[in-house]
């Protein structure tokens, strides 16, 4: 590249709780052997950053990394911001590299590259490493990465080549909607962890025959923790612990829990025992709840726990529901629920253009105005592919439908109740949103069980599954620009950021760092502003040519 690389630039910076700022005055770094500099040429606002904004040192992403790397070269890094060190939000980003280390290999001065946000490898006490959380994000014109950070134990970079027949906001949205893919192609656990830890409470008579079956065909955990006075376990050849009760049990200690019974408040304090990725069967031996139960529906999102059961006394009843992935099926009645919002959008148009035959959307939100936009997005996709497409308002329309996948957009956990009694047999209920980790919800167990219902739930995306959604995005069959509502510059993105915050704007914000003075402007206002633009855009949607145009007529 031949641009000048200025001294400063302007930034977002989040300085503590709620505290966003514009810096005018930031350095631009010079790169060190291993480093690389991106010019930012898009970014998306997302509803993840405002967890950021509120918790800021105390998020679980802003954490100081414990191992994985050598601790000399995050010394190395200016753009690592761990703990109380002013931080860059901005995930959803696309960026252009315009200088390199002497050192750095495998990726091209000049080319553009989608970024993936995760650094998994990177642990801190609480999560991992991530872009725009400890280390500084895309809200900045420029922003430095160093190779021996952004690089997997396997080698992959973090770095994805992207076409440049798309346009920057494209490329930018690959990341809200990879979180949408893994959100479906994420692989469910099917069995026993194998080697794991179970547990197994028993306020009902355990058929030994069963289980010993049951362990046979589904795997062998290390040891069984057992809380039952029967002597079912003891030729099983695995080793075996006695506890008193639940209640001096460990927290997040169990891979596998197995409780035989119905008693709702052992039910309620056996949520907590469930390690992170665990899976909890509930065999009710004939009998119910008969009340609601406490259940931690905040760590199906977040700790990727897993709920399932029976009404008889096999546990390999249970298991037999699990299914493969969080996937829609063939003549599957969907439901997403809050479906205009952004993240809805995606979801909405996920399922309209993933290629599954007969399925049949219904998109319910309280907004009609917002729902009017997503109306204009999801009818004509609809038609397209043959497909039904239904859309109410849940305060004043009626749908009887029996659902079979229900995908929910907002971190209510009533709702999740809600879909429990609204899903047909066997349905999966997708708990999208990020309800938090400590949030209960009271859930009528009984009907979960008897429908062989499953809980799913995911927190961010993986390089796979970004790679997917690219591949769609280039090969023409999903467009991720549908999902734009507003677009500004960067002086503008602490008010996109509050209109995420507040829910002011229908779709996905694009923030254009290179541009300065673009206010915060929702599409259909965009003729007031700029209308050679707005002139660009297709049925009010965004388009490639109108980002070219925008950009010919902004840059600084």
């Amino acid at each position: 590249m031949n641009t000048e690389i200025p001294k400063k630039q302007s930034a977002v910076q989040l300085i503590g709780p709620d505290e966003l700022t514009l810096n005018t005055d930031k350095d631009v770094h010079n790169v060190g052997p291993y480093q690389i500099l991106c010019k930012v040429e898009a970014v998306g606002l997302c509803f993840s950053d405002l967890k950021l904004l509120k918790q800021f040192s105390a998020h679980a992403r802003k954490g100081v990394i414990k191992r994985g790397i050598d601790e000399s070269i995050l010394e190395e890094t200016p753009s690592y911001v761990p703990g109380e060190a002013p931080t860059v939000p901005g995930h959803e980003a696309v960026v252009r590299i315009c200088a390199l280390g002497d050192k750095v290999e495998g990726v091209t001065l000049g080319d553009h590259y989608l970024v993936e946000t995760d650094y998994r490898w990177l642990p801190n006490e609480i999560s991992n490493a991530s872009f725009g959380y400890n280390f500084e994000g895309g809200l900045q014109q420029y922003v430095l990465m160093d190779q021996r950070v952004i690089t997997s134990p396997e080698g992959h970079s973090m770095l994805v080549p992207a076409s440049e027949k798309l346009s920057a906001s494209a490329i930018a949205l690959v990341e809200p909607w990879a979180c949408v893919e893994d959100a479906y192609a994420m692989g469910q656990r099917t069995g026993i962890k194998t080697g794991g830890q179970m547990l197994v409470i028993a306020d009902e008579p355990i058929n030994e025959k069963l289980f010993t079956a049951f362990i046979a065909r589904f795997g062998k955990p290390a040891k069984i923790t057992c809380v039952s006075n029967t002597d079912t376990f003891q030729n099983l050849g695995i080793e075996l612990e006695t506890a008193v009760d639940i209640a001096s049990l460990p927290d997040a200690a169990f891979d596998d829990i197995i409780y035989f019974g119905a008693d709702p408040a052992n039910a309620e304090a056996l949520f907590p025992k469930v390690a992170a990725a665990g899976l909890f069967n509930i065999v009710q031996c004939g009998q119910k709840f008969s009340i609601d139960v406490v259940t931690q529906v905040g760590r199906v999102h977040y700790g990727g726990i897993r709920l399932i059961g029976t009404t008889g006394d096999d546990p390999a009843e249970s298991m037999e529901h699990i299914p493969a992935d969080g996937e829609i099926s063939k003549g599957d009645n969907i439901h997403v629920v809050g479906a205009a919002g952004p993240m809805g959008v995606m979801h909405v148009v996920r399922c309209l253009c993933q290629g599954v035959e007969d399925v049949n959307v219904y998109a319910s939100d309280l907004d009609d105005e917002r729902m009017a936009i997503l109306n204009r997005i999801a009818k004509p996709l609809a038609e397209k592919n043959k497909l039904s497409y239904t859309s109410f308002n849940p305060a004043k329309d009626t749908c009887q439908a029996a659902f079979d996948y229900v995908a929910l957009m907002a971190p209510v956990p009533k709702l999740v109740a809600a879909a429990v009694k609204s899903a047909a047999a066997g349905a999966i209920v997708n708990v999208f949103a990020g309800i938090p980790a400590h949030v209960n919800g009271e859930i009528d167990l009984d009907a979960y069980i008897e429908k062989h219902l499953y809980f799913i739930g995911t927190s961010g995306s993986i390089l796979d599954d970004m790679t997917t959604v690219l591949s769609k995005v280039e090969a023409g069959t999903l467009d991720t620009n549908l999902s734009v509502g507003a677009i500004c510059g960067l002086n503008a993105a602490v008010e996109g950021i509050r209109a995420v915050e507040h829910h002011l704007i229908a779709g996905k914000i694009i923030v254009y760092p290179e541009i300065t003075d673009l206010p915060l402007v929702t599409l259909d206002k965009l003729n007031e502003i700029v209308p050679e633009v707005a002139a660009l855009l297709k049925d009010g949607l965004w388009t490639e040519e109108a980002e070219k145009k925008l950009l010919e007529l902004k840059s600084a």
